[in-house]
């Protein structure tokens, strides 16, 4: 080991440091005013340099352990993790152990634990709920007891081949949730790609030295494409008008008129609120999407059908009364409504309608868009994807193509839900 002469650690210090010619560790530590004993770097013969505190252990043992590497963080910034780290070692800590421990005995399931409440807050919170219903659903029944340490590609391309087989299949027991969480290849490769992630959380924190889940073949993600055809849209709206007659719930029905006018994901309407409807203008305006802020075109039948929403009043403890500012209203409370799956189970075994999901809906307007015509790029603008030069083009305004699209994908839409006959001329088809 080789030292250099003792000095307080600053960019200017730090970044004079050199590898030793002799092929040794070079070691220089932190001293002088506002230093930190015991604090310092090590640089490796290649150069690589890395901070890092040393103590003595309550037995007495000389310990390092690596705060951070040079080029990451700036000295101050480890200085301060440092002290941090040699406070927990006056009161009888040992931080370098608890790190051992912590890569040789951590479970997948204290993994997980570890990357759900790292990533709350600092993801969406929509993809935040997807990865903990996989977690809970696939990761945690077939490797949950597993030590992460000890985790092999095996063990990757087993989970995925077990969940493509559906041993993680079981019926849903969420309230206001119904059908069964199914496997699937298309599960499998999703589920996989996520665990990566949560593996890769792992290796830069320090758990694990390499991400096992790399090179994993993963199954082709082959998301189901049903969608309803005119036929079925119209079999639809007559169902959606039985079940109204018959007392169903008018908020969900409404709701599913407006996913297939719109081609909006589901959460996208359950959640939007009044204001950001801009009817006059044919769009609404998003204040978050999964693909941030957004002005999404409508067509005419739908913007007019949101707008015609009737507003639900709330009473608030002292009797006073409020407008609910969504546009879909929960029944009870001040949420909004989120009893789709239900109403729509409702309705398709009325129309005697299988296989549909609310994703359907979207996939549904998308289905008539290219019957229409429409490329790929205007379908995606229609449907909010992120696509440079459409939905972005203008910070106040809707795209006057997409505009145009929307108005006539709705329109069609909205004559197949009503079983009026459809307008086939060339000027209906928009290219």
């Amino acid at each position: 080991m080789h030292s250099l002469p003792q000095r307080k650690l600053t960019k200017r210090v730090v970044d004079s440091i050199r590898p030793d010619p002799s092929g040794k560790d070079r070691f220089i530590w932190d001293t002088g005013d506002g230093s930190v004993k015991g604090f310092g770097i090590r640089m490796k013969p290649s150069g690589a340099a890395a901070y890092l505190i040393q103590y003595r252990n309550k037995e007495g043992r000389t310990r390092r352990l690596a705060v951070g590497k040079v080029g990451v963080l700036a000295p101050d910034e480890a200085r301060e993790i440092a002290a941090e780290k040699l406070k927990e070692v006056s009161k009888g800590g040992d931080p370098s152990a608890e790190r051992h421990a912590i890569r040789k005995g951590l479970t997948v399931t204290e993994l997980c634990e570890l990357y759900v409440k790292d990533a709350k807050g600092r993801i969406k919170d929509s993809t935040w709920e997807h990865d903990q219903g996989r977690i809970n659903c696939h990761i945690l029944p077939l490797l949950g007891q597993h030590k992460v340490a000890g985790l092999t590609l095996r063990d990757i391309e087993k989970l995925q081949t077990d969940i493509a087989a559906g041993k993680t299949a079981k019926a849903r027991k969420e309230k206001g949730r119904s059908g069964r969480i199914s496997g699937g290849q298309g599960v499998a490769a999703r589920t996989v790609g996520m665990f990566s992630t949560i593996l890769e959380f792992a290796r830069r924190n320090g758990v694990i030295k390499d991400n096992p889940a790399r090179g994993v073949k993963k199954y082709a993600d082959k998301k189901r494409e049903r969608f309803l055809s005119l036929k079925e849209i119209t079999a639809f709206g007559e169902a959606m008008r039985k079940c109204e007659a018959q007392r169903e719930n008018h908020t969900g029905l409404a709701a599913m008129r407006a996913l297939l006018l719109t081609g909006c994901r589901r959460g996208e309407i359950l959640g939007l609120p009044r204001e950001w409807l801009d009817a006059k203008a044919g769009c609404i305006r998003f204040g978050d999407t999964k693909t941030g802020a957004q002005i999404r075109p409508i067509g005419k039948a739908a913007a007019k059908f949101l707008a015609s929403r009737p507003k639900h009043e709330l009473k608030d403890e002292n009797g006073e009364t409020t407008i609910s500012p969504w546009i879909f209203p929960a029944d009870r409370g001040k949420g909004h409504f989120i009893g789709l799956p239900r109403v729509l189970n409702r309705v398709c075994e009325e129309a005697e309608l299988k296989n549909v999901t609310i994703h359907t809906l979207r996939h549904t307007f998308a289905s008539v868009a290219a019957e229409l015509g429409y490329n790929e790029l205007t379908i995606a603008g229609l449907l909010g994807h992120g696509v440079h030069g459409i939905t972005n083009r203008y910070s106040h305004l809707p795209d006057s193509a997409l505009l145009s699209a929307a108005n006539t994908v709705s329109a069609r839409v909205e004559t197949a839900l009503k079983g009026k006959k459809q307008k086939t001329n060339a000027a209906d088809r928009k290219k």
